[in-house]
């Protein structure tokens, strides 16, 4: 017997194939060429869904990056809950995962450029997603402080100040290392473990 969607599901299974959508013609035509229909077209949708689901392209392309930086956290997961104490963390081990994660998915990173390109040049635009960038930088904020805690650290840097020099040099550190052949995200980790001290 067919199983029956609920509209929750339906509702997801729309804004993942619009959000999959996005991410595919963005990397293809770039955030600024990359129409609403031709999106909208290639998740199987008119450009309406769009609008009912995120509003604006703008939101949309956020919605995006949020995704990916789920999916990029989610990836760590195993590793960092390894970690018992401060004196277990490895950063060769999330070095080498972060390579892991990125090295098949430059265009990636370059679609976090091609937004934040297209933001910087749009007073307007980055007005309207100002408070879900906010909301972004929070989540990943309580992301670290939850899991320093457990490991008995703590953070000279308030955390919104190191989740949004993580969220700004993330595509960064990736593009440099494809187009350089140089990694570089043992050393970037280094600077960051730089700023833990124990727990008192």
């Amino acid at each position: 017997m067919a199983e029956r969607w609920t509209r929750q599901r339906r509702v997801e299974h729309t804004r993942n194939l619009l959000l999959d959508a996005a991410e595919e013609v963005v990397a293809r035509d770039g955030f600024g060429a990359a129409a609403l229909e031709v999106i909208a077209d290639a998740a199987g949708y008119t450009r309406g869904a769009i609008y009912s689901h995120f509003g604006t392209k703008e939101e949309l392309f956020l919605a995006v990056m949020e995704r990916q930086l789920q999916r990029f956290l989610d990836g760590f997961n195993d590793i960092v809950d390894s970690f018992e104490t401060l004196g277990d963390f490895d950063a060769d081990k999330l070095s080498h995962r972060w390579r892991e994660l990125t090295i098949g998915a430059p265009n990636r990173a370059a679609l976090g450029h091609e937004f934040t390109l297209f933001l910087l040049r749009n007073p307007d635009a980055r007005a309207r997603v100002a408070a879900q960038r906010k909301e972004t930088v929070r989540s990943l904020a309580d992301y670290i402080d939850a899991h320093l805690e457990k490991i008995g650290g703590r953070l000279r840097v308030p955390s919104d100040t190191l989740a949004k020099v993580l969220i700004a040099t993330n595509e960064g550190v990736t593009l440099a290392s494809h187009i350089d052949g140089e990694d570089l995200y043992g050393p970037f980790l280094g600077m960051v473990m730089s700023h833990v001290e124990p727990l008192d």
